[in-house]
């Protein structure tokens, strides 16, 4: 990588590929899924990790064989040659050339290419780290997660070094804490209902600033029931009004944006200029 990740979120709005850029019969979380999100100009991919029964590291959402293989099974009871031989299904489920991709594979395919956010990083924290120090690709990688002491454990203990971002709700009442800590604290991921919320205020996001520290906001959508940025989405995005989905975002400072829709939003946020900071 030419920039860090804090060198590149000077830069620009880091754009953040959930899963991939999947759609028609390409699933997400596999190796065309990430390599699309890079063609759509994807600054960071977000990637599932699970475990086999025998200890080996794979692309997949825990929990989700029923949704995107269409079977009946769980994946952490099997053995990983086993793994690698099944397909994903499409949208219509019907099953598709594309099989589940090992982690090692995932990292040698993109490494040096572009920043990645492991999710389900805590399940198996040893592992997946080791398996990314062994690629030579910590600078790379950034975890999330909600905040407890198991959490901050790891991170002092494991990996000090990886850049961490606490997932929070309505309040941030840890930032002064997570300085402290000796860890790699380098901003918050803010989940919020209402546009009044103080994590969406300008006060806020202005101190995160002051302190060194990024904003990272999601457009993505899991249940329109529970909005996770006030309504500012993909969704109302690509049904209202691109700047009242993604730009409000973008016009408020923040620094990271995850989204499904990862060329529509670099598209966006390059022509009204505000990719570029």
């Amino acid at each position: 990588m030419r920039k860090s990740l804090i060198e590149k979120a000077n830069e620009n709005i880091i754009v953040v590929a959930h899963r991939g850029a999947s759609g028609g019969n390409i699933p997400c979380n596999t190796m065309a899924a990430y390599e699309i999100a890079l063609k759509q100009g994807a600054d960071m991919i977000e990637v599932d990790v699970s475990c086999s029964r025998d200890g080996k590291l794979f692309l997949f959402h825990p929990g989700m064989e029923t949704e995107h293989l269409n079977k009946r099974i769980n994946l952490k009871l099997m053995r990983y040659e086993n793994i690698r031989k099944l397909h994903y299904a499409n949208y219509d489920r019907t099953p598709t050339q594309f099989t589940i991709a090992g982690f090692d594979d995932f990292l040698e395919q993109f490494k040096g290419r572009c920043f990645i956010n492991i999710d389900k990083f805590w399940d198996n924290p040893e592992k997946i780290y080791e398996c990314i120090k062994r690629h030579g690709m910590t600078e790379q990688v950034l975890v999330k997660s909600k905040p407890s002491k198991k959490v901050f454990d790891v991170l002092r203990q494991l990996c000090p070094e990886l850049p961490y971002i606490p997932i929070v709700s309505e309040q941030h009442p840890m930032h002064k804490e997570l300085m402290d800590m000796g860890i790699n604290y380098i901003g918050a991921e803010v989940l919020f209902k209402k546009d009044d919320s103080y994590l969406a205020s300008d006060e806020f996001i202005d101190m995160m600033h002051r302190d060194g520290k990024y904003v990272w906001m999601n457009a993505i959508i899991y249940d329109y029931k529970e909005q996770l940025s006030g309504g500012h989405s993909d969704d109302s995005a690509l049904t209202v009004s691109e700047d009242y989905g993604w730009g409000w975002m973008a016009d408020k400072g923040v620094d990271f944006i995850q989204t499904d829709w990862t060329m529509m939003l670099v598209d966006y946020l390059k022509r009204t200029d505000k990719y570029y900071k």
